[in-house]
């Protein structure tokens, strides 16, 4: 280890007070890279030193008298990041938080003073480009921009923010800077491509890992099928949320400081409330056969036969039945220690207030508190150092957010245990059937697509009210800007000028551009009675989960929904106790309004291509909450919502599927279990969840005369899943089959063809037929 020459001492004497003697070989690599003036993107596994990487550069160029511009996509890295540097405590550093925490008076110091600035792609794009005169000092003396966590910028989100880099981009140009663009990500496929993506300019890549680390044992878990039985019959399987407060009580009682990654903030609370009754029990359990006690290899002392295993379920590898090395110690010396231990575990999520959240992050680095249940909202680099286990309620999303959220254990070089604890789902259920698809592979190439018109245009509206656009503009923004920019005249938006083009509006520009990508205003979720604001559901979604008669969930409450008023934008609530939950049925038609390229498949083909989906709520279920048995369909009189989108499509002929037909397959359930299961093994192969997509299949499309499966972006213009399906469409659909065919259900259920989010109900629904139809169109012959 060492430093480069030209690191001033007095940093290399503040970082060897705080035990670092020096720089690996991969930090050195980046540090020069910016310092020689290049863009460049580091891309390694966690606890590898991404932070000290950027850190030398960027601390140097203020001791330079130059401003770093930190971005970040959570609040919570941005405050760990601050607390890094009082820690460090350089002279001449003026550091500060800008985002929704910051207070005002606060802010106003931000602009005059500070000269490392942290804040995230929402307060760049709402406050510092359109008041860009009032940091004007910041931006000429702008040297390096820090794009932290970047593999998070994917889909509609980071097309938004590689359009509001570009926009960053010529604000800088406007004060006369060139600032480096520096950029921080989990391992990632072809990490210069992405980075060139998002910030519009080449960058260097720098992805081998030169830091010591400690072994990470790494256990798939699939937790038993239950006697319940959901739709048409299906046995449901244990939900992963109480598999993983179950072993987040065990591993607490062992001494174990252990962070459980939920999908929800819901899922937060509910795992910490179950973790710590389990915890309680565990204790009157104990309090009650005080003798009956066994001894773990620590030393540490454990109810009898509470080995954390119900039948059934995949066991943790042999040996990891105590503490990790390295491990916190023992907690569990008698009932006394059994008792405090309740309280050593909460939640941790979005929506706290950041005093509460920062406090939860100093008691769980200090040990205060051994269980954290999460959202990915520690996911990122926030220091949890000294933690020892994780547990992954259910897939992440994608390989990067995986090795992510499992390397937050294991930080200061010990040896760690990861679970990922499978949902019911047919991603879910394939990977821990298929460890291969895990252990060995690259992660994935992040997706995004900056010249999608409907991200285009709004940051092209920002951007014209900030600096009038001239021609030499278009280049930044890409070879459709040209394009994009004649529609927003035309519509009144832009007006064209001999020097260029102008906002014409008084409402801020920014506020067209919706970069976290829900769509449409937000409807209020309101009680009628008391006029009180439960919360707000974005509108595409308001159609299927605040219509008349729909059961509410908030914070533990249920609601009724007496009235969805979509003028108005509200949703009147009534507080109820319904023995019934209710599943809104859409139809859904889609056309193809282009085939943009198209190849063989098999006997079929394969298009790739623009369509417009239009999809109408017409009706909803309600069913019994323990049994499931279905109670009525009520009818709905809501209006047809209209998508154009991208969407990767397959057709089988009819000389294939008549002999199918004949042999008595059903064509149609065939089919659209093929889709269901599609859509659910698709984020494998795209940066995206199963909520970004939807699909349609039918026997005989109108536009293509053929059996046809659609799998579409659920976002306005497109947001590259489609597109990455046509590309890996032989890897994805051969996953689709063999995710169906080693479920263990006899006809089909969540974990393979059954959908969430299935307007139709699952129905219907042909598991067999599904395996001929995919096995025919890979062309697998005898294999079928």
């Amino acid at each position: 280890m060492s430093w480069p020459d030209w690191v001033d001492e007095r940093l290399v004497t503040r970082w060897a007070n705080l035990g670092v003697t020096g720089l690996w070989r991969h930090q050195i690599e980046v540090a020069e890279l910016a310092r020689g003036g290049q863009n460049v993107i580091i891309a390694t596994g966690t606890a590898s030193g991404k932070t000290l990487s950027y850190l030398v550069p960027a601390v140097s160029e203020v001791l330079d008298g130059g401003t770093v511009l930190y971005l970040t996509p959570t609040k919570a890295l941005a405050a760990d990041q601050l607390r890094t540097l009082t820690e460090l405590d350089p002279p001449e550093l003026r550091a500060a938080t800008f985002d929704g925490d910051t207070s005002f008076e606060e802010r106003a110091w931000a602009r005059r003073h500070a000269n490392y600035l942290l804040t995230n792609p929402d307060m760049l794009h709402r406050t510092l480009l359109p008041r860009h005169a009032q940091w004007s000092a910041f931006w000429r003396r702008l040297r390096v921009v820090v794009v932290d966590e970047c593999h998070g910028y994917r889909g509609v989100f980071g097309s938004h923010v590689a359009q509001i880099l570009r926009r960053l981009r010529r604000v800088c140009t406007r004060y006369g800077s060139r600032p480096v663009f520096l950029l921080s990500s989990a391992t990632a496929s072809e990490p210069g491509a992405f980075a060139a993506r998002l910030t519009g300019l080449p960058a260097e890549e720098v992805a081998v890992d030169a830091s010591p680390r400690g072994t990470t044992t790494f256990a798939l878990w699939e937790p038993p099928l239950t006697e319940l039985r959901g739709e048409g019959g299906a046995p449901v399987r244990r939900p992963a949320t109480m598999e993983s407060a179950e072993l987040l009580a065990d591993l607490v009682a062992g001494g174990v400081r252990t962070l459980a990654f939920v999908r929800s903030r819901r899922a937060a609370e509910s795992v910490a409330l179950t973790t710590r009754a389990r915890l309680e029990d565990l204790a009157a359990d104990m309090g009650r056969s005080i003798g009956g006690t066994r001894t773990a290899s620590d030393g540490a002392e454990t109810p009898a036969g509470d080995t954390g295993t119900s039948p059934g379920e995949v066991e943790t590898p042999a040996g990891d039945t105590g503490t990790p090395t390295g491990g916190t110690g023992t907690a569990t010396g008698g009932t006394g220690m059994l008792a405090g231990l309740p309280g050593k575990v909460a939640a941790y999520r979005a929506g706290y207030l950041a005093d509460d959240r920062r406090r939860l992050e100093r008691a769980f680095r200090s040990g205060e508190l051994l269980g954290l249940a999460t959202t990915n909202a520690l996911e990122l680099g926030v220091d949890v150092s000294g933690l020892d286990a994780v547990l992954i309620a259910g897939w992440p999303g994608t390989r990067a957010s995986l090795w992510q959220q499992a390397g937050r254990a294991g930080r200061e070089g010990q040896d760690a245990l990861a679970v990922l604890i499978a949902r019911d789902d047919p991603l879910d259920t394939y990977l821990v059937h298929h460890p291969e698809a895990l252990f060995g592979r690259p992660v994935e190439a992040i997706v995004l697509d900056p010249g999608n018109p409907y991200v285009l245009g709004p940051h092209l509206c920002a951007a014209a009210s900030e600096i009038p656009l001239t021609p030499d503009d278009l280049e930044i923004f890409g070879p459709s800007a040209k394009e994009v920019l004649a529609g927003l005249v035309e519509d009144g938006l832009l007006r064209q000028r001999a020097t260029g083009w102008f906002w014409t509006k008084r409402e801020r520009a920014t506020d067209l551009a919706d970069i976290r990508g829900a769509g449409g205003s937000p409807i209020q979720v309101v009680e009628a009675s008391t006029g009180r604001l439960l919360g707000t559901v974005d509108e595409p979604s308001a159609h299927t989960t605040v219509h008349a008669g729909a059961v509410y969930v908030h914070q533990g409450e249920t609601f009724l929904v007496d009235e969805l008023d979509l003028d108005a934008g509200v949703a009147l609530v009534e507080a109820g106790t319904p023995d019934y939950t209710t599943f809104a049925r859409d139809v859904t038609e889609i056309s193809i309004l282009e085939s943009l390229r198209s190849r063989p498949l098999g006997p079929g083909e394969l298009h790739f291509g623009s369509v417009e989906v239009t999809r109408q709520v017409v009706s909803y279920l309600k069913r019994r909450t323990q049994s499931g048995e279905l109670l009525g369909d009520e009818d709905l009189d809501l209006p047809p919502r209209t998508l154009r989108t991208r969407a990767v499509w397959w057709t089988l002929p009819v000389s294939v599927i008549t002999p199918l037909a004949e042999e008595g397959l059903d064509l149609g359930g065939a089919a659209h279990a093929a889709e269901h299961a599609s859509i659910g093994l698709l984020p494998l192969f795209a940066t995206c969840d199963r909520w970004d997509i939807g699909g349609v299949s039918t026997e005989l499309h109108p536009d293509t005369g053929l059996l046809t499966v659609f799998v579409y972006d659920g976002h306005e213009g497109g947001a590259g899943f489609a597109e990455r399906g046509y590309a890996r469409a032989l890897d994805w659909l051969t996953a689709t089959r063999e995710a169906i065919a080693s479920c263990e259900c006899d006809h089909g259920c969540p974990s393979c063809i059954q959908s969430p989010k299935c307007g139709n109900g699952n129905e219907p629904l042909d598991k067999a037929g599904a395996l001929r139809l995919l096995a025919v169109l890979l062309s697998l012959g005898a294999r079928s």
